[in-house]
């Protein structure tokens, strides 16, 4: 299992938030009750089992979404 933290450019509404939720949630290999979508700081911090899924994956979903993902790291946990 890996900690992923996501930075994106600014979010401009609490309906941006709930979209990347939804999409990250849905994502095979990743833990849907670890995701946290946090608007102040413009973050995603998850979990995910890197042999179903790769961080690039997941950050895929997210641009697919119409956001950019300015950089993001994942650690063993």
């Amino acid at each position: 299992m890996q900690k992923a933290a996501i930075q994106l450019e600014t979010l401009t509404c609490p309906s941006c938030l709930l979209k990347i939720e939804n999409a990250t949630k849905n994502l095979q290999g990743v833990q849907k009750e670890s995701v946290q979508v946090l608007f102040n700081s413009s973050k995603v911090k998850l979990n995910f089992d890197e042999e179903t899924i790769a961080l690039e994956k997941i950050e895929q979903a997210i641009t697919t979404l119409g956001y950019i993902v300015k950089k993001s790291q994942a650690r063993a946990m």
